[in-house]
């Protein structure tokens, strides 16, 4: 340790902070941990064992047993608790140190934090980290923004600590400010629209064709042995094969059917509408978590309001293989849409994403990690100014060939009165995206009509008015 001082110090010491420390130090970082609850204190004691690692319940004890320039990392909750802390560092930091988040911090709450602090002179960098508990142990995938020369500080700690690709570290700077906690963000968007429509393949077998858990679980493996490859469907299988301790029944079917959020979607959507660019099926997915919440509502509706009958009569191998083709052509236009708001983000921020980087540091240790990844990181590396997923020739081929499965299956929830909104919205945006028409001309009409907000044609430069009620 040189100085007899710790290389980095963790302030929360919760299941994700005390594996990183746990990472870190398995990696040869002598790392200080701090928790007010001195029994996480302890905790993280006892696991580190003969390892290079201490933990603190007082704040001036730990912040002098730090090597100068300090670096402090904190896995706390967003939102006020991270406020909370920073306040508490402040009176004991100096100017030349650096703060690190490696929450969920919503970017512009990373923005205000980082200037801050640097008219104080400390550093602040916004580290977005996925891979859950495991990951932080066994290798995440960081995504870590702000001051280039802060970062270079702990690019060491990060590379050692990440999980790795054919031997490449899954993190990189990626741009200065909140560029980290964006890409972090609309990492967590693109998660909730793959998530949403893995659960509308599930809907679809279950009360579609009457599958049972261990057929779903055996579907979904065999999934994850193709090209659909990746996290979500592994832990997928996993789940339909996982049997509840209390009951002895499948798991699965035990869990109240409301899924949670924590605003990382919803920041997502909110954020592309402000920039102007379309993600549907990331919408559709916050939209629908939402309506999940309303359970005592759907039940009653349930009760009051019928549809057709949900039970799907046709080949059913046949439409396995169609349901299995589109999720993936729907999936490749969910990573479209993400990838497509992170450009325009970029340029409109300032970020100088390299969205090549951005693949590639999502290959591993990531909750999105796939094998598709191998191909967007391709298409990036092709054509790094690419606008879209969808003009890359073989991803948009790879759509363009699926469009029958994704027509089938969007027909099918329709004609069932199964809810595939994720599968109609990724369609949607396909049919939208690869047309040279679009009907807003009329909309554009009809804002002139009612509000005079002028058009422009076709067929002369300028901007127009009608005075429509006159005709």
């Amino acid at each position: 340790m040189g100085s007899g001082k710790y290389d980095i110090g963790m302030v929360g010491l919760g299941v994700m902070g005390q594996n990183l420390v746990l990472n870190m130090a398995d990696h040869g970082f002598s790392v200080l941990g701090f928790d007010k609850d001195a029994t996480k204190a302890q905790a993280l004691q006892e696991a580190a064992g003969d390892r290079a690692v201490a933990a603190a319940t007082a704040l001036d004890g730990f912040i002098e047993l730090l090597r100068t320039p300090r670096s402090v990392m904190m896995l706390v909750p967003a939102g006020p608790p991270v406020d909370s802390v920073i306040r508490d560092l402040l009176p004991h930091l100096q100017a030349g140190d650096l703060i690190i988040d490696g929450g969920n911090s919503y970017y512009l709450d990373t923005e205000t934090r980082a200037t801050a602090l640097a008219a104080k002179g400390i550093a602040y960098l916004g580290v977005g980290i996925s891979g859950g508990e495991h990951g932080a142990r066994h290798g995440p995938s960081l995504m870590p923004g702000g001051p280039q020369e802060a970062y270079e500080r702990v690019r060491p700690v990060l590379e050692a600590v990440a999980a790795r690709v054919s031997g490449e570290p899954c993190v990189t700077y990626l741009g200065p400010g909140s560029a980290g906690h964006y890409v972090k963000m609309v990492h967590n968007g693109i998660e909730y629209a793959i998530m949403q429509l893995i659960a509308e393949t599930y809907d679809l077998m279950k009360r579609g064709l009457g599958l049972g858990d261990a057929e779903l679980a055996a579907v979904y493996a065999g999934w994850s042995d193709g090209e659909l490859n990746g996290y979500l469907m592994e832990i997928t299988a996993q789940i339909f094969s996982h049997t509840d301790e209390l009951t002895g029944k499948p798991l699965i079917d035990e869990i109240l059917d409301e899924a949670g959020q924590k605003g990382t979607g919803m920041w997502t959507s909110q954020d592309a509408m402000s920039l102007q660019v379309p993600v549907p099926t990331i919408d559709a997915a916050v939209a629908l978590r939402d309506l999940s919440a309303f359970k005592a509502e759907r039940e009653t509706a349930s009760a009051r309001l019928s549809g057709p009958s949900q039970r799907f009569m046709g080949d059913r191998n046949a439409f396995l293989t169609a349901l299995g083709s589109a999720l993936y052509a729907a999936v490749i236009v969910a990573y479209s849409q993400g990838m497509a708001q992170l450009r325009v983000a970029s340029q409109a921020k300032g970020y100088g994403l390299r969205l090549a980087d951005v693949a590639r540091i999502w290959r591993g240790g990531c909750i999105i990690r796939a094998a598709l990844l191998e191909k967007i990181l391709a298409a990036y590396e092709h054509q790094p100014d690419l606008p879209n997923l969808l003009l890359d020739a073989d991803l948009g081929a790879a759509v363009a060939s699926r469009q029958n499965d994704m027509r089938l299956v969007v027909s099918s929830g329709a004609a069932h009165g199964i809810p595939v909104l994720g599968f109609m919205s990724a369609l949607a945006y396909f049919d939208g995206y690869r047309s040279a028409w679009l009907p807003a001309n009329l909309i554009q009409a009809q804002r002139d009509y009612f509000g005079a907000h002028t058009y422009e044609r076709i067929d002369a430069q300028g901007v127009f008015h009608t005075a429509w009620e006159q005709d």
